[in-house]
């Protein structure tokens, strides 16, 4: 799976951490329902393996699964073995290695200039601008001059107007976890979830 071309095209993926298993796997399955395409599962939550293998039976190849808060070679070969299509680190690790040993995709966490550099030198297929929230928009703007080339996907504290100026300062998608899913994870209302959704897929659709 040619995972920077799928940010590219979608410009989103949905963070979906809670829990409670059966609420985050339905959550799982009401935004991929409403057309969210790239999903991560954090290994922070309950029985997220679980819940990856289940999800990836009952979704179709338009849906691209990934785990995500992959810090140890554990972690990753844990995801691979329930199926995640992509690993995403919260920062520089073993993680890495491991994913890319199975040849598996890696948005790899990182924050400055170094880090930048050594995550893709270890094959990282995008950047995890995290945590975003630290330098905002203005310090994407900036890294994107040494890094014109670096397809970034900003996460941290990303809500829809700030979704909206991150693509407009050259991400290749944002990341958002909360402020999209809220607590339907841990059991939360699904209904308001899919009306999250669907603002979040319009404001990304409308992005340039």
């Amino acid at each position: 799976m040619n995972v920077a071309e799928r940010l590219r095209a979608s410009k989103l993926i949905a963070i979906v951490r809670g829990s409670d298993p059966q609420a985050a796997l339905q959550t799982v399955l009401t935004i991929a329902d409403e057309g969210i395409e790239l999903i991560e599962v954090s290994l922070t939550t309950a029985d997220a393996t679980g819940i990856l293998r289940r999800a990836r039976d009952l979704l179709d190849d338009s849906t691209a699964l990934g785990a995500g808060t992959v810090v140890s070679r554990d972690d990753a070969a844990r995801a691979a073995d329930a199926g995640a299509e992509f690993i995403v680190t919260p920062a520089l690790g073993p993680g890495i290695a491991e994913a890319r040993s199975r040849a598996l995709p890696v948005i790899a966490g990182a924050l400055t200039p170094s880090e930048i550099v050594e995550a893709t030198n270890q094959g990282a297929t995008a950047i995890k601008l995290f945590p975003a929230s630290l330098g905002g928009v203005a310090y994407l703007r900036a890294l994107r001059d040494p890094f014109p080339a670096v397809p970034f996907v900003p996460v941290g504290g990303v809500d829809a107007d700030l979704a909206r100026q991150y693509l407009a300062a050259g991400a290749i998608a944002v990341g958002i976890g909360s402020p999209l899913i809220g607590d339907a994870a841990s059991g939360g209302s699904l209904d308001e979830l899919r009306q999250r959704a669907r603002q979040f897929l319009a404001t990304v659709r409308d992005a340039t």
